[in-house]
């Protein structure tokens, strides 16, 4: 079912266009005016608008003009009177969908040029996240590590729960909160990112619920914020923790009731989204300091996940340095780049304190310091990985203890799976239950 609005100031067309459309099953709503219909675009979402072209007060080609520029994802249709074609050809130039001479001829060509509109809306959502998927980075490529985290994100994507993702800087938490978007059934909507670390407290609350015109010194016109941009889609915000405490109760009370004003408005719009939040800061400390309100980590902790370091997910190193290599070829325009054996080894055994963003900028630095098309061990300056993992395989003294080390880490990798942990081993898993009972390990 699709929202649509249609605006005239004739009753009669405004009543006969509203009901060829309901009969299909879309959501109508009439306004009279364009001032009307603007005051409605701007608090709900609409995925096509329908209009006159000529009204007293703002004309449709001037509802045509505010949609481009505030909403320019929805798709406009104008009707207009045979003298007024000329007006209707210049409308399509503007990014009109198409124009329908009144009277209309009849509701079939009404329904079938407003379905035409609304497949074109469909045809760019699935081109839009197409793009995304084919850039997109993986969030796995086989960790053990991630086998939890990737399930437990499956499951909780169908459903409409706030999730808080949880996890050093770098860990890929954005990369996650995009998945649960893609996997939900809101993965037609929008995905709206606001970093809480990046703005002011005064820019974040413009930001998160835009603002009216003269609310506040530089306000010049109104603005939608990302929460109304949202509609119908998924609301991440990263790095959460770095809110300030004035804020955190206004935000609470949006997740709360669902419910929200622009800055200097008083008109309340509905907040229609899914939450996901991120924090590299344990939370609980912070609410003990009183840096942050338990309310509202009660609220956005409605499922937490903890994202695991890069070192904890070895396998992943490698496919991972390939898929953002790719990304670099394109952006320096060398597409024959690549990293020798011995590169390739140093990068998977580094600590990367800094996760994935540290090895993007590893990469990064090493393929612009590299000569030729090679880039090698020398073009790296990397934390090796800490001297007490060393310490504890020189502890070992045998073959046998190498080996009972090893599947025991495998095991609490894969949190017990033995079919997981012998799939990270490289060993069968008959062949891992005989290992375990000759080393007693339970």
């Amino acid at each position: 079912m699709s929202r649509i609005l249609v605006v005239d100031d004739e009753e009669g067309i405004r009543s006969f266009v509203a009901e060829c459309l309901q009969t299909e099953g879309h959501a109508v709503v009439q306004a009279a005016t364009g001032d009307e219909a603007i005051v409605l675009a701007r608090a709900e979402s609409f995925d096509l608008v329908i209009t006159d072209l000529r009204m007293p007060g703002i004309s449709g080609l001037e509802v045509l003009r505010i949609l481009r520029d505030e909403q320019p994802e929805v798709e406009v249709i104008l009707l207009t009177a045979h003298g007024a074609v000329s007006d209707a050809v210049e409308a399509m130039r503007q990014g009109a969908f198409d124009f329908v001479q009144k009277p209309v001829s009849s509701p079939g060509e009404l329904r079938l040029l407003a379905e035409r509109a609304l497949e074109r809306r469909t045809l760019k959502r699935i081109v839009e996240h197409t793009r995304r998927d084919q850039t997109r980075t993986p969030l796995s490529y086989g960790a053990p590590s991630m086998v939890a985290v990737e399930d437990a994100l499956g499951k909780v994507a169908v459903t409409d729960a706030t999730v808080l993702l949880v996890g050093e800087s770098g860990t890929g938490k954005e990369v996650a909160a995009r998945a649960v978007h893609e996997m939900s059934p809101r993965a037609k909507g929008a995905f709206v990112v606001v970093n809480c670390a990046t703005l002011s407290e005064n820019l974040l609350e413009s930001e998160l619920f835009g603002h009216e015109k003269g609310a506040f010194t530089g306000a010049t016109s109104r603005k939608r914020g990302r929460i109304e941009l949202a509609q119908g889609g998924t609301f991440f915000l990263d790095e959460i923790g770095e809110m300030k405490l004035e804020l955190q109760a206004k935000l609470l009370r949006v997740i709360e009731e669902r419910v929200f004003e622009r800055v200097g408005g008083t008109r309340t719009i509905e907040a229609d989204v899914r939450w996901i939040a991120a924090t590299n800061r344990n939370l609980r400390e912070q609410i003990k300091k009183g840096h942050f309100r338990e309310d509202l980590y009660h609220r956005i902790a409605v499922f937490p996940v903890e994202m695991p370091p890069l070192r904890e997910r070895r396998e992943d190193i490698l496919p991972l340095s390939e898929t953002l290599l790719n990304q670099i070829r394109i952006d320096l325009k060398r597409p024959n780049l690549r990293l020798t054996s011995h590169a390739s080894e140093q990068l998977r055994q580094a600590y990367w304190s800094g996760n994935v963003r540290e090895l993007r900028n590893a990469l990064e630095r090493a393929a612009i310091l590299s000569d030729g098309e090679i880039i090698d061990v020398a073009q790296f300056s990397l934390e090796p990985a800490h001297s007490s993992d060393a310490d504890a395989e020189d502890d070992c003294q045998t073959l046998q203890e190498l080996e009972q080390r090893a599947i025991i880490r495998a095991l609490s990798a894969a949190q017990g799976s033995r079919k997981v942990a012998a799939a990270q081993l490289g060993i069968g898993l008959r062949t891992l239950y005989d290992k375990l009972k000759r080393y007693g390990i339970d």
